[in-house]
């Protein structure tokens, strides 16, 4: 198609983030006329993912221009030493693909199952989370798993504890005493059915998780990191109750062995939710979709709210073209947070970091993403604990090659915080140095790149000015470290209302021709 101007569509989707992508595989096969259209050169939106070469122009861009969901980024290739550079150096550019949002995808999660139903999940490749750790700068009884400061000198000294994967791992855990065993374990039979036990919590649910565990279970207050590292709270543990807590952890525990022994959690390799996305505007493309990127809305001309069922909403683009559609799907950004509510950080080491990929159970997948948490006032900033309990947490996602976003031999991290501005930065540059400086082998790993930026609930892509009934935003999804299952009821419902009675399941589809590629 030469040029998009004068014609006209059923359906226009602004940007291709996680949700408009999902929608366009929800009418991959309605036999809608769509027009899927992105300012940006690239596909995923928030959830795009880079190579090194792409991850730099956009940083560029970013402080240069400004984009929504981000800002601040800065990029460092830190000065090796020699005997570092002989060890591993850095590749080409097309070998890495770095995740902006990297999110866990539960094995009973909504999305999951969408995919599945949806047939799209035969063009992705996932891989298992393989153990969670949270580091201690002390003791506190659980098992270290065999990674420990290898530096008694270090000036960053801790040790990554493994935390608990159930019921079988608390019995093996030679660090725990009686006493705490017992109260974890009560505390794992109540979580399994937390649900018909409301007497038990509902007094508690806009307090405290820790006040919970301590006053209900008589959980010892040095075990309460590793049951807040489960529900990936982005707020310290007095600001995380209880109410948000207990769905998270038997979200995570009932998901353990769901689709495979040992593991609750899966990734999907080669940029995580950016290849999703793609794949699900590929699965729109083969139903007849047209795809143009680079290209984006300006001003909308519409007609009375009673003309629109006739005549359509008209949209100018950026290069002057005028198209017209019956529905206009893009970000609502009304409610948009002003400030970053994260700093996050990617960076390359030259190490496979494989004490944390430790076997996860007997007959398990070789994981690939290993969780690392350091708890509020775990980490010193200028020579204190960083605001104390009340700092939030960090979170590294720590990525194997086997995730196809780096070579052999490297790993990547993905470290993030709710903690905004320089402070936050430095969190995050704490947490990375003492990850590394925390794990027993030799030589010590190097970084290789880093790149630093803000991230916010927002988009680029978002609908022009104006109202009406077939205009269809979506919210700005959370940064959360897991995939929100709400956002599919977002998209089902902007879906219900393009497709009205006649739609069938959503994201339920046959087989296409039985003769007919996936990816023909």
């Amino acid at each position: 198609m030469d040029t998009l101007d004068n014609t006209e569509w059923d359906v226009l989707v602004i940007g291709t983030g996680l949700k408009q992508s999902l929608l366009a595989l929800a009418l991959s096969r309605s036999g809608k006329k769509i027009l899927h259209i992105d300012e940006n050169a690239y596909y995923g939106g928030a959830e795009a993912a880079f190579s090194l070469q792409e991850a730099e122009e956009w940083a560029k861009k970013v402080n240069e221009d400004s984009v929504a969901a981000f800002t601040t980024v800065s990029i460092s290739k830190p000065d090796l030493s020699e005997s570092e550079t002989s060890q591993v150096s850095l590749s080409a550019s097309r070998s890495y693909t770095l995740a902006l949002s990297p999110q866990l995808i539960y094995t009973r999660s909504a999305l999951l199952q969408s995919l599945i139903s949806s047939k799209v999940y035969r063009q992705l490749d996932f891989v298992a989370v393989g153990s969670w750790w949270v580091y201690s700068a002390g003791s506190t009884g659980l098992d270290n798993g065999g990674v420990s400061s290898s530096d008694s000198s270090a000036t960053l000294q801790g040790t990554l504890l493994k935390v608990p994967n159930g019921r079988e791992d608390v019995f093996q855990d030679q660090g725990l005493d009686f006493k705490a065993k017992r109260a974890l374990m009560k505390f794992l039979r109540f979580i399994g059915e937390y649900e018909e036990q409301g007497e038990l919590w509902e007094d508690y649910k806009a307090r405290s998780f820790p006040s919970f565990l301590s006053e209900q279970f008589k959980v010892p207050v040095s075990l309460h990191a590793p049951l807040l590292a489960l529900t990936l709270s982005p707020a310290p543990p007095e600001q995380t109750t209880t109410e948000y807590a207990l769905p998270r952890i038997a979200r995570h525990l009932r998901s353990i062995g769901s689709i495979g022994a040992g593991f609750g959690s899966v990734i999907t390799r080669f940029g995580g939710m950016s290849e999703i996305a793609q794949v699900a505007c590929r699965a729109c493309a083969v139903g007849g979709g047209v795809y143009v990127l680079g290209k984006g809305a300006s001003t909308i001309e519409r007609p009375e709210v009673a003309q629109v069922g006739t005549s359509g909403i008209k949209l100018c683009l950026e290069d002057s073209e005028t198209v017209t559609t019956q529905w206009l799907i893009g970000d609502d950004t009304a409610h948009d947070t002003p400030e970053p509510l994260y700093c996050r950080s990617i960076t390359i080491v030259s190490s496979t970091l494989a004490h944390l990929f430790s076997p996860i159970a007997e007959g398990a997948p070789p994981p690939a993403c290993a969780v690392v948490i350091f708890p509020s006032g775990s980490l010193s900033l200028d020579g204190s604990r960083a605001q104390g309990s009340e700092s939030p947490p960090v979170y590294i996602l720590v990525h194997a090659s086997d995730t196809g976003e780096c070579p052999r031999g490297q790993s990547i991290l993905y470290a993030s915080t709710s903690l905004s501005g320089e402070t936050g930065f430095q969190l995050l540059n704490k947490a990375v140095q003492a990850l590394l400086s925390s794990i027993d082998v030799t030589p010590l790993p190097a970084i290789l790149w880093s790149m630093q930026y803000g991230q916010r609930p927002g988009s680029s892509n978002a609908l022009p000015e104006g109202a009406d009934e077939r205009l269809l935003g979506f919210s700005p999804s959370s940064l959360d470290l897991t995939v929100d299952d709400s956002i599919l009821d977002q998209v089902k419902e902007v879906w219900q209302k393009i497709v009205g009675d006649n739609g069938g399941e959503f994201l339920t589809f046959e087989d296409r021709e039985a003769n007919l590629d996936d990816d023909e």
